[in-house]
């Protein structure tokens, strides 16, 4: 090889490095760099051990049953792949379903749209999401209800990051973000006219908790929706590779335990709840919503190239190429949960607080 031909290859090679780093930026919407990726709270040379020690959680299985210490567990989790989800997902950290002519943002912000549409608030009520992340939905629905929307998440690093999207969207006057437990509320009883959780209530040890909790806070006959994560009826506990599956999205999302179809309706009764609805949007004839996991396989190598190149040369944290490749890990797991369909992101249960309820403050 000349050195012509060595320096254009170099300069190929750098310009593409270039491009994928600095330019290249969430799969949806831009706001995340490579070159900006980080354990959230957690200080850089801490990276690594956090991650360690989340991987220890699933080694003493006892603890996962310890409500107490399940909030630190899931904080840690969203500070390890919070900027690699924003980076490499969008802002909206959830799934939903195809939709024929539709890219996956605009099928992402109509299945976001159809949370508060089911909910029935007017412009100017206030409304609750109910583990909120970094707020995509919260935004989607925002501008979409004109709703105020207060959202809450256990992660500080993401409220942070929910604060300056709303402010970079023009939304920051609907949308409010609070750090606290889902489990513990930090607001009033009989404070909001509806409320929704897309895909977040997943992480609660005991969804009873959560559920009250919501009960609690809603004027008596607004509306509560959730998006839930299950295992359906065709998943067989004594089937070895269901149960491979299963384990692998709970340990590749910080996950208690995944709950059962069946379980969903009658813990919501269980707290006072009137179950209006309850439907599978992932069942047929729902189109697959693990395509985008299948057809992001190229860039999830080309990503995982990336993290490793920054990783080693000191620009990510170590310990952000293991974490990247949990997560492209849990990503099959998905997949295959979708494709047998013993798995669905979004078992969707619509609730209502009786008009008589009463809530304790």
């Amino acid at each position: 090889m000349d050195s012509m031909t060595l320096i254009c290859t170099v300069g190929l090679l750098f310009v593409g490095l270039y491009w994928f780093v600095c330019i290249h930026g969430p799969a949806e919407q831009k706001g995340k760099r490579a070159v900006d990726l980080s354990g959230g709270s957690i200080s850089s040379e801490k990276v690594q051990d956090k991650y360690d020690q989340y991987w220890s959680f699933f080694r003493r299985p006892k603890e996962i049953e310890t409500a107490e210490k399940v909030p630190d567990f899931v904080d840690t989790f969203y500070n390890l792949v919070t900027d690699i989800y924003e980076w490499g997902w969008g802002q909206s950290f959830h799934f939903s379903p195809s939709i024929p002519g539709k890219s996956h943002r605009d099928a992402t912000r109509l299945h976001e749209e159809m949370a508060v549409d089911l909910i029935k608030v007017s412009p100017g009520q206030k409304i609750l999401d109910v583990g909120c992340g970094v707020g995509g939905p919260m935004r989607a629905i925002a501008a979409h209800s004109r709703a105020k929307v207060t959202g809450i998440t256990i992660n500080e690093y993401q409220v942070k990051r929910a604060k300056m999207h709303n402010k970079k969207a023009g939304l920051d006057s609907l949308c409010e973000v609070v750090c606290g437990n889902f489990l513990e509320m930090p607001f009033e009883s009989n404070t909001f006219d509806g409320a929704y959780s897309i895909e977040a209530t997943c992480h609660a040890p005991k969804l009873d908790d959560v559920y009250a909790e919501v009960f609690r806070v809603l004027k008596p006959g607004s509306l509560y929706m959730s998006y839930e994560w299950v295992t359906t009826s065709k998943y067989n506990g004594d089937n070895e590779e269901h149960r491979d599956v299963i384990q692998g999205i709970e340990r590749g999302d910080a996950l208690p335990g995944l709950r059962r179809y069946d379980e969903i309706a009658a813990v919501a009764k269980k707290v006072g709840f009137e179950v209006v609805e309850e439907r599978d949007l992932a069942a047929p004839p729902s189109l697959p919503w693990w395509d985008r996991l299948k057809m992001g396989r190229i860039a999830y190598w080309r990503n995982h190239i990336v993290v490793t190149v920054l990783a080693a040369i000191g620009v990510a944290p170590k310990g952000t190429v293991d974490v990247h490749d949990m997560l492209f890990k849990t990503a099959d797991y998905f997949t295959r949960g979708g494709e047998t369909g013993i798995f669905s992101p979004m078992h969707m249960i619509l609730c209502r607080k009786p008009v008589d309820a009463k809530s304790d403050s």
